[in-house]
């Protein structure tokens, strides 16, 4: 396989991986809204939004640590591998 292939395939991964968090603590925390909106039957747009925000807000600021090292980590890889990359 190409190593720019397999660069490509590695960042698409750690896209996944790093924004996985907040997407997942985001759809967790809009199904609990939605569930208590059903419930309650309040039908209002802008009751998701809020906390919605504010916890991915803290989510990133807790995760914010790990998803910079595991940029910084691929960031070294991919300029260790860069030589091999261009003389291709």
């Amino acid at each position: 396989m190409n190593q720019l292939t397999v660069v490509t395939q590695e960042a698409l991964f750690l896209v996944l991986v790093v924004s996985a968090p907040p997407v997942l603590i985001s759809l967790l925390v809009g199904f609990l809204i939605s569930l208590f909106q059903a419930t309650t039957q309040i039908q209002e747009q802008t009751l998701t939004f809020a906390p919605k925000v504010i916890i991915v807000f803290g989510v990133l600021a807790m995760t914010g640590p790990w998803i910079g090292s595991q940029l910084l980590r691929f960031t070294f890889h991919v300029f260790d591998r860069f030589p091999a990359l261009i003389s291709r």
